[in-house]
């Protein structure tokens, strides 16, 4: 354990946020999630029992969202519901996140199957504990530190 650092952060998944680079995204995925099959070899990290929202706040409590796009948030959009539609748990997640969105930017809600395939390009999965469907969310991953000096 380590002071200031929320203890669902498991070692091997700090490890893999740290090596993340700018824009590298970051799945987190409910428990119904094909992620052994989307990962393809990529890491697949497992947090058992952990809600969505619980590995959400300990997750963005150290990895900065991207700022130089204008959804650094995805979630999967419920199938055979409006775009405009929200899941409770997505409600929660993305009041959770908007503070740490800047004025511009949005979770975009992606269709179930384009979901997949930007998943497949992600740099790992997280698996959680979550039972609720469709609760899959990508963070993109920003940068730490100043402005360019001129």
């Amino acid at each position: 354990m380590l002071k200031g650092i929320d203890p669902l952060l498991t070692p091997e998944l700090l490890c893999i946020m740290m090596a993340m680079g700018h824009d590298d995204a970051l799945v987190l995925a409910d428990a119904n999630f094909t992620a052994q099959s989307i990962a393809a070899g990529k890491p697949v990290i497992r947090l058992p029992g952990v809600s969505m929202l619980d590995a959400v706040q300990a997750v963005s409590s150290l990895l900065p969202l991207a700022a130089d796009v204008a959804h650094p948030v995805a979630f999967m959009a419920v199938s055979g519901e409006p775009d405009s539609y929200r899941s409770a748990l997505q409600r929660e997640v993305i009041t959770r996140l908007t503070p740490e969105l800047l004025p511009g930017q949005s979770a975009e809600p992606i269709e179930r199957f384009t979901f997949y395939e930007r998943a497949r390009a992600a740099y790992a999965i997280v698996l959680t504990g979550e039972k609720q469907p469709f609760g899959n969310f990508i963070l993109r991953k920003g940068v730490i530190g100043e402005n360019l000096r001129p």
